[in-house]
């Protein structure tokens, strides 16, 4: 076996995103870190994309077999590597260290059942902290409950049709104001073009102004039989109307219709528990200054 390690370029993005696909195929212990995440995290305006090439890539006979990926900025990152070949994970956290780390250091998420993970990072000087993220999941057996409140539609929302409503959703949606001058003074509108989106997984609620008042878009591939939550949110002035639970519900049903037998979100909210999410996994960040 003779892996080799190198740079990610743009044209690595599908082959990734396959990598990802097999890393959690039949053991979902990197289940934080999937093609979806990758893809929504990719184009995402925060994302730093003059640091691609700081992504570390190794291949066998050109076939990504393992990688550290920042997240977002550099400081946190993502390092795995197919079964069969975590010898080379020590090289691999040793590379995001060197590479991806911030002026504080590095963080590695490490699932709680990740027995080689746990041991091999201590062992290159990461120390485990207090920091952590959780999964959850649920089986799409059957058809979710979905209803809307009076006054309110279904509709799809594509970012690179509606790129300004989109990031007005979202701006609102997470917390930013409900200003819309300070919207268009502090956000630049950037068409959002994923590969693999799919519109008919990107739902809205609509109320009768013709506003989107609340949204949830699900990734699925045909590679997998799973479906991942991200976003999901809801105007202020909405909450509390079952909006965000029926554009979740109405998401879920049309990736089980395409395929999905589960359903991912990185959250422990008791709002997803109460939509019969459980949790799945839990990971626990490790830190090397």
């Amino acid at each position: 076996m003779k892996v080799l390690c190198r740079q990610y370029t743009e044209q690595d993005f599908e082959a990734v995103c396959d990598f990802l696909i097999e890393l959690n195929r039949n053991d979902n212990s990197h289940i934080n870190w999937n093609w979806a995440r990758f893809e929504w995290m990719s184009e995402h305006p925060e994302f730093d994309k003059s640091c691609n090439n700081s992504i570390g890539l190794w291949l066998d006979n050109g076939k990504i077999v393992g990688a550290a990926i920042y997240d977002m900025y550099f400081g946190e990152a993502f390092c795995g590597a197919l079964p069969g070949y975590q010898t080379i994970y020590p090289e691999i956290v040793n590379y995001a260290y060197r590479e991806l780390r911030d002026e504080n250091g590095l963080g590695i998420s490490i699932c709680d059942d990740n027995d080689m993970e746990i041991t091999a990072a201590p062992a290159q000087g990461f120390a485990k902290a207090e920091q952590s993220e959780t999964v959850m999941s649920i089986e799409l057996k059957s058809e979710l409950p979905v209803e809307l409140p009076d006054g309110f539609r279904f509709a799809e929302l594509d970012p690179v049709k509606e790129p300004y409503a989109f990031q007005w959703l979202l701006w609102q949606g997470f917390d930013h104001g409900t200003d819309k001058t300070e919207f268009e003074q502090a956000e630049e509108i950037v068409v959002q073009s994923r590969r693999h989106f799919d519109p008919r997984l990107s739902v809205a609620a609509v109320d009768q102004g013709g506003e989107y008042a609340a949204y949830c878009c699900v990734w699925f591939h045909p590679k997998t039989d799973y479906a991942y939550v991200e976003p999901v949110c809801t105007v202020p002035g909405h909450r509390g109307k079952g909006l965000a639970k029926a554009v979740i519900g109405k998401a879920l049903n049309r990736a089980s219709r395409l395929g999905a037998k589960r359903a991912y979100v990185i959250s422990d909210t008791a709002f997803y528990e109460s939509l019969g999410f459980r949790i799945d996994r839990h990971f626990t960040f490790y830190w090397k200054g």
